[in-house]
């Protein structure tokens, strides 16, 4: 968990759509020198911002994680949990339902098959003792 928590919190600069809206924003030039001052002092406010919330993000992981190790609660009984929720819904489902009934017949039929080749094969040995 802890290495997931940090991989939350790089602090590498975001890329993308944040350059597109960079290279559409006034170039510096531009800008007044009180506009400069007010766009730094918000850029630091949001620097900020963002670090508290990365830091917010960071106690709740830790918080659920405790939560969750509380509850006995860990990664594999939940992938047990959803494997058996997932393999009830396709239980469920009308594909499955005939498809199971389909198999369930044919699997019949082959068996009566077998079970005749079988009998027929016993016959014919019977057969060739006597003879």
């Amino acid at each position: 968990m802890e290495a997931q928590a940090r991989g939350l919190l790089e602090t590498e600069p975001l890329q993308g759509r944040d350059e597109d809206a960079i290279a559409s924003a006034d170039s510096p030039s531009m800008l007044s020198e009180e506009e400069k001052e007010e766009l730094k002092a918000e850029l630091v406010q949001l620097e900020d911002e963002i670090t508290t919330l990365r830091q917010v993000l960071s106690a709740k992981e830790r918080r659920l994680v405790e939560i969750k190790q509380k509850l006995g609660m860990n990664l594999m009984n939940e992938l047990k949990q959803n494997f058996s929720r997932g393999w009830h819904d396709v239980q469920t489902t009308t594909a499955y339902k005939k498809t199971h009934e389909t198999l369930s017949h044919a699997g019949q039929k082959a068996t009566a098959a077998f079970s005749n080749v079988g009998t027929a094969i016993s016959k014919k040995f019977g057969d060739m003792r006597r003879k």
